[in-house]
């Protein structure tokens, strides 16, 4: 359940935004492709954008598209298949690729932390993104039978996850909030977040889906 939040672009326009984002990111660095993504492991930034082409391309078939001959440039591809998959998914209602948005944001944030770049201050993709976390952190702390939990940016955007009235809440920055539900952040960085109860009962909770905390720091 949300209680106060933006409210999220369709998908598409998070997605090229997500496309645009890692273009600029990439660009002034040809030499970047080889370099590891730590929040990935045993991925390389080349990896990555091979993971995002890949995605895409299974999303397009699944809304009727064909996927373009193969270019040699991997963001060159990208940008091919999302030119014919945008359009699509307008026509679907701008909800339906909000999975595939989360993970390319999610990725955009690996990609600038591998680099050394700064995180976006404002995206098209992170109010979309940041519902998807929170609906599958709502659904693990379901299945868990924990009580719900408030979380709340330090700019004052509230989510909470679970059913009922949250019994504590957890207050952190967007990005670090955004990375915790990612699975970017390990149990002792969430144990460090502003809890206003004791933290320990939801930790396990940050683990869902594709989802769990790192065994180190992440960034």
């Amino acid at each position: 359940m949300t209680t106060s939040r933006t409210v999220p672009a369709p998908d598409f326009v998070g997605y090229p935004a997500v496309r645009r984002g890692i273009r600029a990111v990439l660009a002034p660095r040809p030499g970047a492709h080889a370099r590891p993504v730590p929040a990935c492991p045993e991925w390389t930034v080349a990896d990555l954008l091979g993971h995002l082409v890949e995605i895409a391309e299974r999303v397009l078939v699944r809304h009727g598209g064909t996927p373009p001959a193969p270019a040699a440039d991997l963001l060159d591809r990208w940008d091919a298949v999302g030119e014919l998959l945008d359009p699509l998914l307008a026509g679907a209602g701008g909800r339906s690729g909000e999975i595939m948005v989360m993970d390319a944001y999610t990725h955009e944030l690996d990609l600038c932390a591998a680099l050394g770049v700064p995180p976006p201050a404002e995206h098209a993709a992170l109010a979309a993104s940041f519902d998807v976390l929170v609906r599958g952190l709502s659904g693990s702390i379901g299945r868990r039978g924990l009580p719900a939990l408030r979380l709340r940016t330090t700019d004052g955007e509230e989510w909470v996850a679970g059913d009922g009235d949250p019994v504590a809440t957890v207050t952190a920055p967007a990005h670090d909030l955004y990375r915790a539900l990612a699975g970017r952040r390990s149990l002792a960085q969430l144990t460090a977040l502003d809890w206003s109860a004791a933290p320990e009962p939801w930790l396990p909770a940050f683990s869902w889906g594709p989802f769990s905390p790192p065994p180190h720091p992440g960034v």
